[in-house]
């Protein structure tokens, strides 16, 4: 019997970066995120090659059974008094699940069921968080720093993002003083 011993891939649970030769990185500008924002004047007079959130992630087979694992940093700041936001999806496969894991930062987790009902969970360094299958998900930073949270979902879960047009989310979360509020868009 041969045996070998390797250094696997990395990932430093205070930022969330990962240490491996081959991580993918994609970033998502603001100029990427038309239509997402109620304010769409304030959006346009904000500089249109603003990274508002990056992923890093590493490489897994597309396959039945595989999984990814990447991390989510969400700058701070607003787009007039909305929050910076991820996209946020459903899967194209609805009935994969996710979680995410709360690594720094101060922020919530939008979860919208298909059937509409939504829940606002915080996210912070420690949460854990299950994404339910049928579930569109979003990242949101309340905080006045980066918000970063590692995920794990199928390979196979792939992204729908048409699927939440031209309505988006019910949910919109505003800030409020020191504090934040979210309201309904639609019934």
């Amino acid at each position: 019997m041969k045996l070998t011993s390797l250094i696997p891939p990395q990932v430093n649970l205070h930022d969330g970066r990962f240490t491996a030769p081959d991580v993918q990185h994609k970033s998502t500008t603001l100029g990427n995120l038309a239509g997402i924002f109620a304010d769409r004047h304030a959006w346009q007079e904000m500089p249109a090659e603003f990274a508002v959130y990056s992923v890093e992630m590493l490489p897994s087979p597309s396959q039945e059974g595989e999984l990814f694992v990447g991390t989510t940093h969400l700058q701070a700041g607003k787009v007039g008094n909305e929050f910076f936001m991820t996209r946020g999806h459903f899967h194209q496969r609805r009935e994969q699940a996710e979680f995410y894991f709360g690594l720094r930062g101060k922020g919530l987790l939008l979860l919208q069921h298909q059937d509409g009902d939504c829940i606002l969970e915080q996210v912070f360094a420690g949460s854990v968080h299950h994404i339910p299958s049928f579930t569109a998900h979003r990242l949101i930073n309340i905080g006045d720093e980066l918000l970063s949270a590692l995920a794990v979902w199928p390979t196979v879960a792939g992204h729908d993002y048409s699927a939440l047009q031209p309505q988006g989310f019910k949910l919109r979360v505003f800030a409020d003083g020191a504090g934040w509020k979210a309201e309904a868009q639609y019934e």
